[in-house]
């Protein structure tokens, strides 16, 4: 298996899910699935049904969690030499030279992502055009609407 590229935060906001996930959620269901069963004809039972559900989607997420912590490669891009390279966990300011849009990214792992919160998977379209470009750069990135232009305005390795 290979192995899995993940950000220090990445990382740690997967064990706490677990950590939350195993302490909280698993007991909570178990006792639900208790509390359910002693109200007797398990058949017809659409509380007791829900909890099996609600079970099996936090065993399958636990699963999930430990799989990539035990394949993870976590990379912390402040111990690296700063080459104005971008590169996985680099923050880029990049700039649309069609709209004149600037927009400023992490690039991070595929599990981490999150476009609301600026970051983008190392596996989008558009990080892959950035990886290995310096500032002033032009990377030429095709989307859905066709190829746009981008010019590098910062690489900062936060």
């Amino acid at each position: 298996m290979s192995l899995i590229p993940m950000t220090v935060q990445g990382a740690e906001a997967l064990r706490i899910e677990l950590n939350e996930l195993k302490s909280v959620k698993r007991p909570a269901v178990i006792q639900a699935i208790a509390e359910a069963r002693a109200h007797g004809d398990l058949k017809e039972n659409a509380e007791y049904h829900a909890a099996r559900e609600q079970q099996g989607f936090i065993e399958g997420r636990i699963q999930d969690i430990e799989g990539k912590l035990s394949n993870v490669q976590i990379i912390d891009v402040t111990k690296l030499p700063n080459t104005g390279k971008v590169i996985f966990g680099s923050t880029v300011t990049i700039l649309n030279l069609e709209t004149e849009e600037e927009m400023t990214y992490r690039i991070v792992g595929d599990d981490e992502a999150d476009i609301k919160n600026n970051l983008i998977s190392v596996n989008s379209p558009i990080a892959r055009g950035l990886i290995g470009k310096v500032a002033d750069d032009v990377a030429n990135i095709t989307t859905p609407k066709g190829v746009v232009e981008f010019e590098i305005v910062d690489v900062k390795y936060l």
